[in-house]
């Protein structure tokens, strides 16, 4: 299905934060102006296939289109010989568009179509799309620390998003019959403390919220929306340290040794996914920080090894993000989950240093699973 099973995913997130900042990640890590030499990067390291993002509120004009901001990424793509799956929405849309309008789903869905069409103009290969990234943690997000920060939303939000998702599907393959959808959502598994049956069913409760986008997408819950099978093409499951906890908010340690008997291996979780819905599956997310990053990225090929044995379609891991990143909200921090660290020089370009520890943890886990 994709050029390569080890995939690198550029940071695309453009929302607005709690300060009321838009942010611009592809921007802030200067993939923007570095397009040609990340992707020829990715080449050379064996990342044939990445994730990357499409700014809607830099393209989109009120409905007239500019796509300045997406033609270094996809002509840098296509001459390092990179397949890319294009994040439509990572959090972020034109100022003045409300999420909760009719309107909104209409310009996505327009908005969709017309980068099908410029991006059909750049490549023969079949496209892949990820319309919009993680619609059940944004719904999650936008109550508390995203911009349109709804409390009481979350339903609300999460009905509009799978109405656009479904809008923009149906426009791309007006455009572009062999396109592909990855939809991207995390995986999580929450449970109630020791000692405490009460809150056994709220956190049974949790756990299956996280299907809820993509039971929408298929048909099998709130029909009215749209839904249909078709829509749920390739699973992506994001998934990161901090996936699982306790209610209310006690991570459960993935290092510990042992583990806690309520930790569910991410072999099993995979799992889990296909044989509820039936589609190829990719680990769309997955990275850690610090001196961590090497352990972390051996364990997900040894569990995806796992899941795999037992029959799973697990298509691919995206490293995200291949680059550093700096926090959502501090522009100072920089979280050091990169494959790829940054430092700025004396002319301020960010200097893409390889984290040799992430890199010797990645060799291993290529010899895992080769791909």
């Amino acid at each position: 299905m994709f050029q390569s099973f080890w995939q690198a995913g550029f940071e695309s997130a453009c929302h607005i934060n709690k300060y009321g900042v838009r942010l611009d990640m592809i921007a802030a890590t200067q993939h923007d102006k570095l397009a040609d030499a990340d992707y020829a990067m990715l080449a050379e390291t064996g990342f044939r296939t990445a994730r990357d993002g499409c700014r809607w509120h830099l393209i989109d004009r009120n409905g007239q289109y500019d796509f300045a901001p997406l033609r270094p990424l996809a002509e840098a793509a296509e001459r390092h010989n990179v397949q890319v799956i294009w994040n439509l929405c990572h959090y972020g849309w034109p100022d003045g568009l409300d999420i909760l309008k009719p309107e909104f789903v209409d310009r996505f869905a327009r908005y969709a179509g017309a980068v099908a069409r410029f991006l059909k103009d750049h490549t023969s290969r079949v496209p892949f799309f990820c319309p919009i990234n993680e619609i059940s943690f944004f719904c999650w997000a936008a109550a508390r620390f995203l911009y349109p920060f709804a409390e009481g939303q979350d339903d609300a939000i999460k009905h509009q998003l799978v109405r656009a998702t479904i809008a923009a599907c149906e426009a791309i393959w007006d455009v572009e019959p062999r396109a592909r959808f990855l939809l991207a959502d995390p995986i999580i598994n929450v449970v109630a403390p020791p000692g405490r049956p009460d809150l056994e069913e709220p956190a049974a409760r949790h756990r299956e919220a996280q299907f809820e986008a993509w039971d929408m997408l298929a048909g099998r819950k709130q029909p009215s929306l749209g839904g249909n099978p078709k829509y749920l093409d390739i699973i992506g499951a994001n998934y990161y340290y901090d996936n699982q906890w306790e209610i209310p908010d006690n991570k459960l340690a993935w290092d510990a040794v042992p583990r806690d008997s309520r930790w569910i291996p991410l072999h099993r979780q995979l799992q889990n996914l296909y044989e509820r819905y039936g589609r190829p599956v990719i680990v769309a997310e997955t990275s850690h920080f610090g001196r961590g990053r090497g352990r972390w990225i051996r364990d997900v090929a040894n569990e995806v090894k796992l899941a795999l044995e037992a029959g799973a379609p697990v298509e691919g891991i995206c490293i995200y993000p291949i680059l550093d990143r700096h926090d959502w909200e501090d522009p100072k921090w920089w979280h050091h989950s990169g494959l790829w660290d940054l430092k700025r020089d004396r002319q301020g370009n960010l200097r893409r240093v390889l984290n040799r520890g992430y890199a010797a943890g990645l060799r291993r886990a290529r010899e895992v699973l080769p791909g």
